[in-house]
């Protein structure tokens, strides 16, 4: 009987353990995380601020999951050492695990840089788990001001979820526009006045250079005063345990399309991977739910012997705030299409005959159909893309291609 050992509790290593019992019933599965609890959605706890939904229904596959599935779960256990010898994982118990397989699902941790004076803060917060939001939840009262340093997609959503809690919520950024490293300048545009709208204030382009106590001392000269503080500049890939193991890393564990890595019997999947960006043909950290998905079952498939391959892997993310929803994929090459308004853009980008990014703000309607595009590299004069860009639609694909995939609902 096999064992099997995943690292991380989040929506790859759930996936990995479903892609295990997919091949193998009987192997025994043991599920290891820090976290004192797993199985939950992360993007769910601006969601949970906001009293949108509960501790129930954050679980991914349900409360009953590791049961149905046979899964040991080790809750509030970091894993220390990885022997990949003597097939050995060392915990922070001092418990030694062997393992037949293993997978790294160890995600991103929260970066920040050494702000001046950050030690003299009461009340400083990352926003990336479950308990992150619940010391949130615990700590921030009506009276609140609230200072999130960070306007991408973590620190916005948090804005998002404390709105309405705290007595105001500022948000602050180096860059010049909010959620710079997904949107350009006209999306982020329409995204800062929408934000501004629903009672955020802004402070773009302007950053902290030191804390004094709850003062910070901004780029610009101005101070904010503040009661709570959110650091939410962003994650970094969680790779310490296997570098230290002698594996092979880039920006994040290097994994081959089976999710392998380059040590023998270890595999990894979600954040804390680098892997082929098919958008732009190259190798990237593509941290996103979708991707730790498929590639935490493709993982856990081929432990169990199977020959799983994730070849799709691209940049994508789907949020909303405040009811205007965004979805951006992909990589930004050339423009193709182009529709502005003061509450929404569409933009299409294409390179070699093949469509590689998008970036939509409002109507976000079909936008799976330009996604599949991306992730298959369909070659754009195989169907009608002058009509498949201004409304995205099976019918651009032909009949043989609907009859192929419909079975026969052309």
């Amino acid at each position: 009987m096999k064992r099997y050992v995943i690292v991380g509790g989040s929506i790859a290593g759930v996936s990995c353990a479903e892609g295990i019992r997919s091949r193998d019933g009987e192997g025994e599965i043991t599920l290891v995380t820090a976290e004192p609890v797993s199985n939950y959605g992360r993007p769910l706890i601006s969601y949970y601020l906001e009293g949108k939904t509960d501790l129930r229904r954050m679980s991914w596959r349900g409360e009953d999951f590791y049961e149905r599935n046979r899964v040991n779960i080790r809750h509030a256990t970091a894993a220390e050492k990885l022997d990949a010898a003597e097939k050995q994982l060392t915990l922070s118990t001092g418990e030694k695990l062997s393992y037949d397989e293993i997978c790294l699902c160890t995600g991103s941790h929260p970066f920040s840089p050494r702000f001046e004076g950050l030690e003299t803060v009461e009340h400083r917060f990352f926003f990336t788990t479950l308990a992150d939001a619940l010391a949130l939840e615990e700590t921030v009262t009506k009276e609140s001001r609230v200072l999130i340093v960070g306007a991408g997609f973590i620190g916005l959503k948090c804005a998002e979820g404390l709105k309405d809690r705290a007595g105001s919520v500022t948000v602050c950024d180096l860059a010049a526009h909010a959620m710079n490293a997904n949107l350009d300048g006209d999306a982020s545009a329409i995204l800062e006045k929408h934000l501004i709208s629903n009672g955020l204030r802004l402070m773009l382009g302007n950053t902290v250079t030191r804390f004094e106590g709850q003062t910070a001392h901004m780029q610009s000269g101005e101070t904010v005063d503040f009661d709570v503080l959110v650091i939410a500049i962003g994650v970094r890939p969680e790779t310490a345990i296997f570098a230290e193991a002698g594996g092979d890393v880039g920006r994040g564990i290097k994994v081959n399309e089976r999710q392998e890595t380059s040590l023998p019997s270890v595999y990894a999947a979600g954040d804390c991977t680098e892997s082929l960006d098919v958008s732009a043909g190259e190798p990237g950290v593509l941290a996103v739910l979708p991707n730790a998905s498929m590639q935490g079952f493709c993982a856990g498939v081929n432990m169990a012997g199977g020959g799983e391959t994730f070849d799709k892997g691209i940049k994508l993310n789907s949020i909303g705030f405040f009811g205007l929803h965004i979805m951006s994929a992909g990589t930004y090459t050339e423009p193709v299409y182009e529709e502005v308004t003061d509450t929404g853009c569409k933009k299409l980008f294409a390179k070699d005959g093949v469509l590689t990014g998008f970036i939509l703000v409002g109507d976000v309607s079909r936008a799976g159909i330009y996604t599949a595009l991306i992730r298959n590299r369909t070659p754009l004069d195989t169907l009608d893309f002058e009509t498949l860009k201004r409304e995205p639609s099976l019918l651009p694909f032909g009949r043989a291609y609907r009859a192929e995939k419909l079975g026969g609902a052309v």
